[in-house]
């Protein structure tokens, strides 16, 4: 499939500010035409002195056509700068919303298996990479070639051999410039390439410099780091090196418009065809061909760069979206169905990690997925809350296939709580509140209270109002969790999903953090993924999964006596318990003596 041209994308962000892209074009023109004036002004003034007809007042006159010129200049390259830093900031809107709702739309397991930094960098400083090209590219490259443009065709109208001449050191340049460009596109890529990848090192360790202390790597990770910044130094010093003397012959060879034009002046001059004041205003639009010129070389760079961002922009926005359902279904109750569910990630058949799965979570009941690590369990979480779509078969709740409600029904109607819950950098009070925003403070305080959270809360200085600091790094791992289950009771869906939401809790808060599940599940249907078999003992049935299938189900005692890897696994458990309570109890004897 032929790839699409980022200028076309490019100008499809650019749709919604079209009459304004347009109208500084236009100013530039307009911009250019005034530049001209000074040009015609010069000329007339020296015509007249060398026919002998000059005076003050027409000096005087042709001087402030000249200023009038120069301010139209000014003025409307203002107006085409103004214009065109509106509409870029208007496209760098337009997509990074664009992204935003593609991100919305698309498969949440799609999302979150991509690099943080990697969509970070695409929305944050690959799209902010279009702004300065877009906001000059259109005002000042526009103007500065029709400028150049505008001077040689004004040269030929004057005399053709003239206009000829002005351009004789065009072709010279061209050929060192070509052969410094001959691998411009290769060297932008590999250069793209190796920043990536500094970057990447460097945010790697600053993000492990933690691990890379506790473990004594501090050696073996900065010379990593070290390494990375000077390959990266090295390979742009070997690239500029490679162009140095074919771009430098080229700006030396450019501007030397005078090499044609001073002789074929002189020649015409003395040949009667062309007179002193012609001459004269020749050489002057011939030197003003040259700062034009170098000015539209100086966005090669930037017009490179733009591609690339808007190549990084098109990918987050050509991400595969859920099929949408725009009128909200009706639910016959809360019960959830998985229907002889086959999934896979790559889509192929081969790489299932689901077989055939068959389910009933019936409603307000507690369900229990157990399984050695990697059985599936957290997949079948996922589909559920719909991450990604099933392979083959159908997730249904309360009598409809999940596929079609609305992604805004769905996420009504189901809370997903995860063993890594992220938390905004505002304040407590308002992270609960995202489960309800239009829920009264009271109403956030009986939720935090129903998930054990209160009595934390008030040990910190700024209670309530404690901001939670950057993705919730103030508070602990089982605090984390408490904050996430206060929310999801506030939110009120009739269907909970947790996966492995104890995980963080010490055997001092494990009784807490159940206590706020009890709450969170009150009267819900409610799916629960956990290691700790012993938060789920009482569940209403436990199924177990092995290798994407389904092993067993049943209840405890019922798994105890029929299923040989439940009570492995119960074994495993109860030993592990057993270690930590020990564990637990000499430290105290340590303590104390």
């Amino acid at each position: 499939m032929k790839q699409k041209s980022w200028v076309k994308t490019l100008l499809g962000f650019a749709a919604p500010c079209k009459g304004k892209m347009i109208l500084s074009v236009i100013c530039a023109v307009i911009s250019v035409a005034g530049g001209f004036v000074p040009y015609l002004g010069v000329y007339e003034i020296l015509r007249r002195f060398i026919a002998g007809t000059g005076d003050w007042n027409a000096a005087v006159f042709w001087g402030m056509i000249c200023l009038a010129g120069y301010a139209v200049k000014i003025l409307f390259y203002g107006v085409s700068t103004e214009l065109s830093h509106v509409s870029a900031y208007t496209i760098l809107e337009g997509i990074r919303v664009k992204i935003a709702d593609r991100l919305m739309g698309a498969p949440l397991g799609t999302v979150t298996s991509r690099p943080i930094g990697g969509v970070k960098s695409a929305i944050v400083e690959r799209v902010e990479d279009i702004e300065p090209p877009l906001a000059h590219v259109i005002p000042e490259l526009s103007s500065n070639i029709l400028l150049a443009a505008a001077v040689i065709f004004a040269l030929f109208v004057i005399d053709w051999r003239m206009g000829l001449a002005s351009l004789v050191t065009v072709p010279v340049a061209a050929v060192p410039m070509a052969f410094g460009m001959k691998s411009y596109n290769k060297q932008y890529a590999a250069y793209m390439a190796a920043n990536e990848r500094v970057n990447s090192v460097i945010v790697e360790y600053v993000e492990g410099i933690e691990v890379v202390k506790a473990f004594n790597q501090a050696s073996s990770s900065y010379e990593k780091f070290t390494d990375a910044v000077i390959s990266f130094r090295d390979f742009t010093m070997d690239w500029y090196k490679s162009t140095w003397v074919p771009m430098n012959l080229t700006l030396s060879i450019l501007p030397t418009t005078l090499f044609g034009t001073l002789p074929t002046g002189i020649a015409l001059y003395l040949a009667g065809v062309v007179d002193p004041a012609r001459v004269a205003l020749c050489l002057m639009l011939a030197l003003g061909i040259v700062n034009p010129l170098i000015r539209a070389t100086a966005f090669i760079n930037e017009i490179k760069s733009m591609e690339y961002a808007v190549r990084d922009a098109e990918d987050l926005l050509n991400l595969q979206e859920l099929p949408k359902e725009k009128e909200a279904a009706e639910l016959s109750g809360s019960q959830v169905e998985f229907k002889h569910v086959s999934f896979s990630y790559t889509g192929r058949k081969e790489d299932e990690v689901l077989h055939d799965v068959t389910l009933t979570l019936p409603e307000g009941s507690f369900t229990a997925l157990v399984g050695s690590s990697g059985g599936g369990k957290s997949t079948v979480a996922r589909l559920a809350a719909r991450f990604w779509d099933v392979t083959e078969g159908s997730v249904v709740i309360g009598g409809t296939d999940i596929r079609k409600m609305p992604l805004k029904q769905l996420a009504d109607t189901v809370s997903f709580v995860t063993q890594d819950n992220f938390l905004f950098d505002c304040s407590l009070k308002e992270n609960i509140r995202l489960g309800n925003p239009e829920a009264a403070d009271e109403e956030v305080f009986a939720a935090a209270r129903a998930a054990q959270c209160e009595a934390f809360i008030g040990r910190l200085e700024r209670g309530w109002d404690t901001a939670a600091g950057e993705a919730g790094k103030q508070l602990s791992g089982g605090e984390r969790q408490r904050i996430a289950i206060a929310r999801a009771i506030l939110k009120d869906a009739p269907v909970v999903i947790l996966d492995e939401a104890t995980a963080f809790s010490d055997p001092e808060n494990e009784e807490k953090l159940q206590r706020s599940i009890m709450e969170l599940s009150r009267g819900k249907t409610l799916l629960v993924i956990a290691h700790r078999l012993s938060t789920i003992q009482n569940a209403d049935q436990i199924i177990v999964l092995k290798e994407g299938r389904i092993l067993d189900k049943g209840k405890q005692e019922e798994l105890m006596k029929g299923c040989g890897l439940y009570r492995e696994m119960w074994k495993a458990h109860v030993g592990a318990r057993a270690w930590a309570v020990d564990t637990n109890q000499r430290k105290e004897e340590r303590d104390y003596v």
